[in-house]
């Protein structure tokens, strides 16, 4: 049984964990509705009847949505390719069900960043589903400050350009390739300067780098701008010396550029 390691960064995560965590949560919905329902046919007084019925039909509008958003989302992630116009129920059905996610996933002690990890595979899917071309000028790299060398003594949060491109972290490499694909980079210490530099730079996608619960709470801040995830690589543990697969960010940028759409996820990871 393989382990699951955030620090270690190149563990594929399923998408189907999310995919049935939401599931999950539509069943314990459905439940609690008939649960409402049966509490209704019972003999009680008239008010309690009319709360229960208000209940029901609030829980049986939020079900439809919930569910049909859901399918369109697995029928995408099958066909991987997007349905017209529907691309705003998908992302309201999985922002409405995701903190539900989270708390059926802590009820079954799965870890929350095996979660996010699974939520942010499914969010990278359906964004590469969809037909993107955008100019170079407004695609924004979004990269953590840890990045950098911790001892480094030239910030580059308040200014890439600071870099002295000494090649001893990833801060070069992500500066090179912006360069030369002609997209924007800034490097951020966290989610407030992250929204800082969108408002700054108005793009009209993001390619972020950072951990688990950063990426999450950035997709989910931006909807519904396209936003593909990469996670940081740790091996010194969290929020110090961290790394990134480069490659994996040049080609969330080729496929903004409308290149060549990444396909590094294998079938068996589905």
């Amino acid at each position: 049984m393989q382990i699951y390691k955030p620090e270690e960064g190149n563990v594929k995560v399923k998408k189907r964990i999310f995919i049935g965590l939401l599931t999950a949560c539509i069943a314990l919905i459905v439940l609690a509705l008939v649960a409402g329902m049966l509490i209704y046919f019972n003999k009680f007084g008239q008010w309690y009847r009319y709360i229960l019925l208000a209940i029901v039909v609030i829980s049986g509008v939020f079900i439809l949505i919930a569910s049909l958003g859901l399918a369109i989302v697995v029928m995408t992630l099958w066909h991987v390719k997007t349905f017209f116009g529907l691309h705003s129920l998908m992302n309201a059905s999985i922002n409405i069900l995701f903190p539900l996610a989270l708390s059926l996933g802590k009820m079954l002690h799965i870890p929350k960043d095996i979660i996010r990890s699974s939520y942010i595979e499914v969010n990278n899917k359906l964004t590469q589903s969809r037909p993107i071309e955008i100019e170079p000028s407004r695609i924004l790299i979004l990269a953590p400050h840890c990045l950098q060398k911790w001892d480094c003594p030239y910030k580059v949060t308040a200014d890439v350009s600071n870099c002295r491109h000494c090649g001893r972290c990833d801060i070069h490499r992500l500066w090179t390739l912006s360069r030369q694909k002609g997209v924007n980079l800034a490097v951020v210490t966290g989610g407030t300067l992250a929204r800082k530099m969108v408002v700054h730079y108005k793009p009209q996608a993001i390619v972020a780098i950072a951990c688990e619960r950063d990426l999450t709470e950035g997709i989910l801040d931006t909807n519904p701008l396209p936003v593909i995830g990469v996670l940081n690589i740790r091996p010194e543990g969290p929020c110090k010396n961290t790394c990134v697969d480069i490659s994996r960010v040049s080609e969330a940028v080729d496929f903004f550029l409308n290149k060549k759409a990444p396909r590094r996820e294998e079938r068996s990871n589905d």
